[in-house]
């Protein structure tokens, strides 16, 4: 496997890990960012931050 789709693998178990304990504990946002991390594009592309001043 190369890097990008290791990293891309252990975003996606990540996700499904915090959507889990969001289920067990009861927390809808918990698992909804779960849910969301799941989905996240898998182009490789990351948004651009911008360093402060």
């Amino acid at each position: 496997m190369s890097t990008q789709k290791t990293s891309e693998h252990a975003d996606k178990i990540k996700g499904s890990v915090r959507e889990a304990i969001g289920k067990l504990i009861g927390d809808g946002q918990v698992e909804t960012e779960g849910k969301d991390q799941q989905k996240l594009p898998s182009d490789g592309v990351k948004p651009k931050t911008r360093s402060k001043p």
